[in-house]
């Protein structure tokens, strides 16, 4: 159903996307930071979740209602900056330690899944990088261009929760061995609420 050559050079450009750090990588170290390996690996399955959606977005070639609808860009866009403001006002003004936050670990699992999800859903330059990337791999010639833009996406998911997951139990597991402090839990953070507002800004500051 995929072109095998437009394949192999799929995968080489997508990993090659996956590993470089970005928003997304950024966020799921703040978390996993914070909260432990578990929680960096909720929130790299919850940005997983959000891409499977993008993908399903470009598939059904949703460009066409941000053509038809910039107005949905820019309130995609600034609830996505409110989001990420939000989370860091959180984060500067957390002062406990990890693990005293909830009772019950899986409410914060289930935070950062959810967090990393809306985070992910609600950037708009994630829906058009999608549609500009795939298609690049795509042979219309071959047919079923539904099917193929899927495998893309669902390959591309793939490969990034691998990927981020790796990072999110890595960032979890050294920042649980620093966190035993409540100076350095603090400075976690501090660094958190710093990442989630420096990708607010970066959001901001996109052009459309």
């Amino acid at each position: 159903m995929v072109d095998t050559s437009l394949y192999a050079a799929f995968l080489l450009a997508a990993f090659v996307l996956c590993v470089v750090p970005g928003p997304d990588m950024m966020f799921i170290v703040a978390m996993g930071g914070r909260g432990g390996p578990a929680t960096g690996v909720m929130a790299a399955f919850g940005v997983a979740c959000a891409m499977f959606v993008h993908a399903v977005a470009a598939t059904m070639g949703l460009s066409a209602l941000f053509a038809a609808l910039p107005t949905l860009y820019h309130v995609l866009r600034w609830a996505g900056v409110s989001y990420l403001l939000y989370l860091a006002v959180k984060a500067f003004r957390d002062r406990s330690l990890p693990g005293e936050e909830s009772g019950h670990v899986g409410p914060g699992h289930r935070r950062a899944f959810w967090q990393g999800a809306l985070i992910n859903l609600l950037n708009p330059k994630v829906i058009l990088f999608n549609i500009a990337f795939l298609p690049q791999f795509v042979n219309p010639g071959l047919g079923h261009v539904p099917g193929q833009f899927m495998i893309l996406g669902i390959t591309f998911v793939v490969m990034g929760f691998c990927v981020d997951g790796s990072i999110g139990l890595l960032s979890g597991k050294l920042g649980g061995l620093l966190s035993r402090s409540r100076r350095v839990a603090r400075g976690l953070n501090v660094f958190s609420g710093t990442v989630f507002t420096g990708l607010a800004v970066r959001l901001a500051a996109a052009p459309k």
